[in-house]
């Protein structure tokens, strides 16, 4: 093979880097030498991410339920990469990059809504009744990464339960994160008190939660658009695209679980407990839980109307 300008330039460089980290090049050639190439199986790990459904029961739905939370979990994992990257190019970040990355978002996102279909019809409903007793006290409600979305999007003061915002606006994020808004969603129905789920979930994740909060005081998506506008960049394009943030994940993706629960849950006189006993009549409606980033993108009108006409247009849909 004939050794061409363009391959010396690249050896030129090989060595230039190799040698700036006092590594032998001679001996990396070697190892690129021998080694296999490389598969789309063993590049993705495809054996082990098949490997990863372990049904508790023989109902096949179950298998669809599984598949379906696992690759929900990538999608937050890809939207989770996106708000780190605009949250390290905090000192440098334009309005274009920012713009951007949520763009990425809020197209994994429509993903996301656009395929809850899944859980809507996707399952035998029989099916579905019978096997998810056997995952107790387990419950969506314990997506981690969801919960580290919704503080890398907004101030945390926003995520706290509406009645209390406004006298604890100014409290420590410790006191706030008592008082944040999901706590309510996983009370049990009867009594009030905690569920298994809430105390497990916390237990689990309330250090992450609180460093990611102190991380993002900062560097939190609300904060950063507040910081490109007063550096006079033109933040149209981003405004557009955090508005469409907004609604996916505090209207559009909390309904989708809302259809999903009314299919299967909601029973004539009496509705059927969530797994977890999680209090999903009045967890999930958007409606009730006036759950905004962005206030300051949206109207005193539209934020007062917030989620009502999706979740009764759903409930009509569903219900005829």
């Amino acid at each position: 093979m004939e050794l061409t300008p363009q391959i010396k330039d690249k050896l030129d460089k090989l060595q230039e880097k190799y040698t700036a980290m006092g590594q032998d090049m001679s001996a990396y050639l070697d190892g690129l030498l021998y080694a296999d190439f490389l598969t789309y199986w063993d590049y993705i790990h495809l054996d082990t991410l098949l490997s990863l459904q372990a049904p508790k029961t023989s109902f096949p739905d179950e298998e669809i339920f599984i598949m379906y939370h696992q690759i929900t979990e990538l999608y937050f994992k890809l939207s989770l990469h996106e708000f780190n990257q605009v949250a390290a190019a905090r000192e440098t970040l334009t309005a274009t990059f920012f713009t951007d990355r949520v763009k990425r978002i809020n197209a994994y996102f429509n993903a996301l809504v656009s395929s809850f279909e899944v859980m809507v019809n996707g399952m035998e409903k029989e099916q579905f009744l019978k096997f998810r007793m056997s995952l107790l006290p387990a419950s969506g409600f314990q997506s981690g990464q969801y919960r580290m979305i919704e503080i890398s999007a907004t101030d945390f003061g926003r995520l706290v339960d509406k009645d209390k915002r406004a006298a604890l606006a100014n409290a420590p994020i410790e006191e706030q994160f008592e008082h944040i808004y999901w706590k309510s969603g996983a009370t049990e129905l009867a009594t009030g008190k905690e569920t298994l789920t809430l105390k497990q979930f916390i237990n689990k994740y309330a250090s992450q939660f609180l460093q990611l909060v102190k991380d993002r005081k900062d560097s939190n998506f609300s904060a950063l658009y507040h910081k490109v506008k007063d550096e006079g960049q033109d933040v149209t394009a981003l405004t557009e695209e955090l508005r469409k943030l907004d609604l996916f994940v505090n209207v559009e993706w909390p309904l989708s679980h809302y259809k999903s629960a009314v299919r299967y849950l909601e029973r004539d006189p009496v509705d059927i407990a969530a797994t977890g006993g999680t209090n999903w009549q009045k967890y999930l409606p958007p409606r009730f839980q006036k759950r905004i980033f962005y206030p300051f993108l949206w109207t005193e009108e539209q934020m007062e109307e917030w989620g009502k006409g999706w979740v009764l247009s759903v409930l009509k849909d569903l219900r005829s």
